[in-house]
């Protein structure tokens, strides 16, 4: 029997190990790889595993008490749908067939709003076999909800409240302190007070960056002279460079740098949003938006396109995309088109990270 240095009892054990020690304690490599080791000799990771949990149990009240329905749907597909990203494939012994692993759970959420669930949500896991580091992550956790008869405007007022509500209530202020690099600067100040901050994306990229871009998105002209964009300013974009890609980056180095305080960056080129539907003022745009909090990207939700004949269009474009080399294109998902054709309501449809989130209101 030893004695137990967290609760003074005593306990049996199969061997003597010791506490680890103050070095120990700091070492990157054996707090994730032991992560119970991690728990047991640094509160403040308790304290994140419990935030993160009241996160979830925030939101899960929040949606439930204005009538949205959880529900769980697939995690394997037969085509990888929802969102650009690029898949993990596994392999289902039984049926002797490649499956993939979720990227998002949208268009089976969609489906449900089209059989009569006019609120529904999911919480839970998606999978994308992207690149790691201190965002990104190849597995991570979102909420995703759609609610029928509301567009992007009523989404953006939506957020505020989530957001707002869910900081007050774990921290009591809609003002948290907060920075990833550690104590050597001063710490920056978040305000989640609404309203926020709309930044409309191609008017702030002319006026802000002084970009004059080709209206025509789809053309070789615009591609060209954001491929020059990005090398003028030495931003990276990997290949494929697509137009799409291309303006992703230039996005990023210009107007998500500037988002501290909780940001909307609104109304995305439709090449940039194939599942959005186009805005109802602007030619070429959809009515789309993502939020910023501290230069990282939140939420991203839209007023959803429900032309089936636009839709099954804007996936055969995406279909061209993929065969010229884009492997994180979205592909055609002909069960989703016919879902469309018997008719999806005007819907607004919305997506958070919650490991996002619970960094934030931990500073981890």
């Amino acid at each position: 029997m030893l004695p137990n240095q967290r609760t003074g009892s005593c306990t049996a054990v199969a061997g003597k190990r010791a506490i680890p020690r103050l070095k120990e304690r700091k070492d990157q490599e054996t707090r994730y790889r032991q992560r119970y080791l991690d728990l047991m000799v640094n509160h403040q990771v308790r304290h994140i595993f419990r935030t993160r949990s009241r996160v979830i149990s925030f939101i899960r009240r929040f949606l439930d008490e204005r009538n949205f329905l959880e529900v769980e749907t697939p995690m394997m597909n037969l085509i990888s749908g929802g969102a650009s990203a690029k898949p993990f494939v596994t392999h289902h012994n039984e049926l002797n067939m490649d499956l993939y692993m979720r990227i998002a759970p949208e268009l089976y959420l969609k489906q449900l709003v089209v059989g009569g669930l006019d609120r529904v949500y999911e919480i839970g896991k998606k999978f994308r076999n992207e690149g790691i580091d201190l965002t990104h992550n190849p597995e991570f956790t979102t909420c995703e909800f759609y609610m029928a008869y509301a567009d992007y405007n009523d989404l953006m007022e939506l957020t505020e409240t989530i957001l707002s509500s869910m900081v007050m209530e774990l921290t009591g202020s809609t003002r948290i302190k907060y920075h990833a690099n550690g104590t050597d600067n001063p710490p920056i100040e978040i305000d989640f007070t609404p309203p926020y901050r709309r930044i409309n994306m191609m008017q702030e990229l002319k006026s802000i960056a002084g970009l004059d871009i080709p209206l025509d998105l789809s053309s070789d002209e615009a591609n060209k002279y954001l491929a020059a964009t990005c090398e003028k300013y030495g931003i990276k974009c990997s290949p494929p460079q697509t137009t799409a890609r291309l303006l992703d980056k230039i996005t990023g180095h210009f107007l998500e740098a500037t988002c501290v305080n909780p940001t909307f960056i609104i109304n995305h080129p439709e090449i940039m949003s194939p599942l959005a539907k186009w805005h109802r003022t602007q030619s070429g745009l959809t009515e789309r938006f993502e939020l910023f909090i501290n230069k990282h990207e939140v939420c991203n939700a839209y007023t959803e396109l429900n032309d089936p004949l636009v839709q099954r269009q804007r996936f055969e474009e995406q279909l061209r995309s993929r065969q010229s080399g884009d492997d994180e294109a979205m592909a055609l998902d002909e069960a989703f088109c016919t879902a469309l054709e018997y008719g999806l309501p005007p819907t607004g449809g919305w997506g958070m990270g919650i490991d996002r989130i619970a960094m934030l209101l931990t500073d981890s």
